[in-house]
C-alpha cells in the first residue's frame, strides 16, 4: 500500500518570450520499504526536491527508485540527483529519445548517459514496475508515454502529461502533443481507469492532484501557487511579485 505526496506542483501554463515553462509534478511514494520518486522534474526544480525530501526526514541517497513517464526533459533530467536509486524507463520511450538527434528540442542529452546507467531498468507499458505499482500505456504526447496506478488507501494514478491539466483531462484536446488522435484516446482510457477506482487521486502533469466528484467531474485538490519575483527599480529593495496562482 502506497502513501503517495507531492515534491513539487506542475503548473499549467507556457511562457510568451522565453521558450518553455516545464514547471511539473514530481511526486514521493512510500510503502515502508522503498522510497519511489515520480518523474524527477527539470533542473530548477532540485531546490523543491530537495526541501521536499527532507521535509518528510529523507535525503536523495534514500530515494531507492525513479519511475518516468516519458523521457522530456521537465521530466527526467535530475535522475543524476539519486546515487542509488534503481531507474525505470519504458523500453520503446527510451529507444525512440535515443534515436533522436543529440540537441533536440525537448529530449535532454542526459538521456544517453542514463542509457547506459547499470541501474537502469527497461519495462514495457503494461508491466508492473514494484509491487502494487502497476504502468499503463498513455501515448500521444510522446510515442510511448505512460502512466502508473499505484494501490493505496487511497489509490493514486500518476497521469503526467497523458492529461497535463484540467483542461485537457475534462475536454480531451491537448496542447503540445505528437499525436492528438492519440492523446484524445489516452485521456479517455486514462478517465476509465481513474473511475474504476473508487476515491482515486489523478496527479497530472501541470496542474494539482484532483479526484472524481459524485457527477464525475474533475475536482481540484486545493490550489496552484505559483510566481515571478522582478527588479524593475533603482534597488534591490525594490521587488515586484507577480502572482500565478489561482
Amino acid at each position: 500500500m502506497w502513501t503517495v505526496k507531492t515534491l513539487q506542483l506542475g503548473y499549467p501554463g507556457k511562457t510568451t518570450h522565453h521558450g518553455g515553462l516545464g514547471w511539473s509534478t514530481i511526486g514521493l511514494a512510500r510503502d515502508g520499504q522503498r522510497v519511489v520518486v515520480l518523474d524527477t522534474g527539470g533542473f530548477p526544480a532540485r531546490r523543491n526536491i530537495l526541501a521536499g525530501l527532507a521535509a518528510e526526514g529523507l535525503g536523495v541517497e534514500d530515494v531507492t527508485d525513479l519511475l518516468l513517464t516519458h523521457l522530456h526533459h521537465d521530466h527526467c533530467i535530475n535522475w543524476t540527483l539519486f546515487p542509488r536509486a534503481t531507474i525505470y524507463a519504458e523500453t520503446q520511450e527510451l529507444d525512440w529519445a535515443l534515436s533522436l538527434p543529440v540537441g533536440h528540442l525537448s529530449v535532454p542529452e542526459a538521456v544517453h548517459p542514463m542509457a547506459a546507467c547499470a541501474r537502469l531498468r527497461r519495462f514495457a507499458a503494461g508491466d508492473s514496475v514494484l509491487p502494487g505499482i502497476h504502468s499503463f500505456p498513455t501515448p500521444g504526447h510522446t510515442p510511448h508515454h505512460v502512466a502508473f496506478a499505484l494501490d493505496g488507501a487511497p489509490a493514486t494514478i500518476f497521469a503526467s502529461d497523458c492529461a497535463k491539466n484540467r483542461v485537457e483531462l475534462t475536454t480531451g484536446e491537448t496542447d503540445m502533443t505528437l499525436d492528438a488522435a492519440q492523446s484524445a484516446a489516452s485521456i479517455a482510457r486514462l478517465k476509465a481507469e481513474w473511475a474504476a477506482r473508487p476515491g482515486c487521486v489523478l496527479m497530472p502533469g501541470h496542474d494539482v492532484p484532483m479526484v472524481l466528484s459524485a457527477d464525475g467531474m474533475a475536482q481540484p485538490m486545493g490550489h496552484l501557487a505559483a510566481g515571478i519575483d522582478a527588479w524593475f527599480g533603482a534597488t534591490l529593495a525594490e521587488k515586484t511579485r507577480f502572482d500565478l496562482g489561482r
